[in-house]
């Protein structure tokens, strides 16, 4: 390995060479806190950055061994490292001058998710590994490596002083940030057990600070559980939480229009990740399998079995395995809801907005004007209790327009100002629940989802090249 005095030798060599000359810093360079390692040097100032990364023992970060014990911990400290990392270099994010991408500093974004990341990596021994990008600094093609020189011995050297020796760091953030992880994990854990497919805890913020931002919104109406669905649970750090458990089995969001009918849902969906504390939905968790189905005109299909829902097309096409490449709504919700289940999803979330109409309902009275043998389609509210019941796979809909759904739902919570109110009893009061099969249109025999075995050929060479084909197997 390289010292950090070979490196500035060589820098200092390369100075106002074309800018391929940069290849030779390839290679290892022991700065004696860490290790820099120049992974791959980008063509020229205008190409992606170069991507580096910084290698620390155990003994280089200090980090205590109950700080990275179980896997769990190690995720979350990797992912608070990251962000200290990305928001201490920032500032120094092309301070050094030069054209096109001279002077970039950056790792990965992270958003309000936690999640086990490449980008970072906290072993068992408490080492360290962390990937960045840097535009190697140039004037036109030419090497300005003096800039890059202040990037390495200046601002690299003071922000992982900064960001990565564990006695430099605010040690009670980082507590903070593994307890809540590891409660995260734990409520997850007691759904399961319990049979909830999702908790929302009371005092959540459900609403993003706007379209294009996963922020909560300021002045937020705090959610509430319905009392006939709140629960408590004991976490191992935050101790008593409560809040609303949604169990197995179809429920049903209603609501008028903008009363958060979606949001709730949206906050739902996101439970199937850890969030960092501060996010408003901490404590919402979800089982982690779930799919969001909606339509997707004009998507690809490839050998997927459809059968389930679409059978006996009047062309004679095999639904089988059907194939296209530019799919109708109901056709490639059909084809998610398949794709969900053959790879394992107990739960399923739909939103009436995102969904193709044909696809979710058929009213009594089209029923009876189209009959039944000239519809290929078998809409989703003719499955989704069988489903249950036979497959066990639970559904979550959002319906603002359509009342069909009220008589197959197990449950039916309804938005009202964006406070959740459980209305099963009343609307039970009024239509009783239909059984798989008691329906208006009745199914044809549920289609149990096969698993497609794939395989991939070995890779050949030819012309230098590599080239990978996969194959299906009926």
């Amino acid at each position: 390995m390289k010292t950090a005095t070979d490196l500035k030798t060589e820098l200092q060599r390369i100075n106002r060479k074309p800018y391929p000359a940069y290849k030779s810093l390839k290679g290892e360079y022991d700065f004696k806190t860490y290790t820099l390692v120049v992974d791959h040097v980008q063509g020229d100032p205008f190409a992606s950055p170069s991507r580096l990364h910084i290698s620390m023992s155990g003994k280089q970060t200090g980090i205590l061994k109950e700080f990275c014990s179980n896997q769990d911990r190690r995720t979350a400290f990797a992912d608070y490292c990251l962000r200290s990392f990305g928001k201490a270099v920032s500032k120094y994010s092309f301070q050094a001058r030069g054209s096109g991408k001279s002077g970039l500093i950056s790792v990965s974004i992270c958003g309000q998710q936690v999640l086990e990341r490449s980008a970072c990596r906290i072993g068992k021994d408490g080492s360290l590994l962390l990937r960045m990008e840097i535009g190697f600094p140039a004037n036109g093609r030419t090497i300005n490596s003096n800039e890059l020189i202040k990037i390495f011995y200046e601002y690299l050297p003071e922000v992982v002083e900064r960001s990565l020796i564990f006695a430099n760091m605010n040690q009670e953030k980082v507590k903070q940030a593994l307890e809540l992880y590891e409660d995260q994990t734990a409520l997850l854990t007691i759904c399961k057990e319990k049979g909830w497919i999702s908790f929302v805890a009371d005092g959540s913020v459900l609403p993003r600070e706007s379209g294009v931002s996963e922020k909560p919104m300021k002045k937020a109406v705090a959610f509430s559980s319905p009392e006939s669905m709140k629960e408590e649970v004991i976490l191992p750090h935050k101790g008593l939480v409560k809040g609303m458990a949604i169990k197995e089995g179809v429920t049903l969001i209603v609501g008028g229009g903008y009363h958060g009918k979606s949001t709730l849902l949206k906050a739902i969906e996101s439970g199937i990740y850890h969030h960092i504390g501060g996010d408003g939905r901490e404590y919402i968790v979800t089982d982690e399998t779930a799919f969001k189905i909606r339509a997707e005109d004009g998507r690809s299909i490839a050998g997927t079995d459809i059968s389930m829902f679409i059978d006996e097309l009047p062309n004679g096409r095999d639904t089988k395995h059907f194939w296209t490449e530019d799919a109708s709504g109901s056709t490639s919700q059909a084809a998610n809801v398949s794709e969900a289940l053959e790879s394992g999803a107990r739960v399923l979330f739909m939103d009436e907005d995102t969904s193709a109409t044909n696809f979710m309902v058929r009213d009594e009275l089209m029923a009876r004007i189209i009959a039944k043998e000239k519809e290929p389609i078998t809409p989703f509210i003719d499955r989704v209790r069988e489903l249950y019941e036979k497959c066990g796979v639970s559904t979550v809909i959002v319906a603002g327009s359509s009342g069909a759904y009220f008589s197959i739902a197990d449950k039916m919570i309804q938005m009202d100002h964006y406070k959740a109110v459980d209305i099963t009893k009343q609307v039970r009061a009024l239509c009783p629940l239909k059984e798989a099969g008691d329906v208006q249109n009745p199914a044809k025999e549920l289609i149990p989802i096969q698993k497609r075995n794939l395989f991939i050929k070995p890779l050949e060479r030819k012309k230098g090249q590599l080239k990978a084909k996969q194959y299906s197997i009926d």
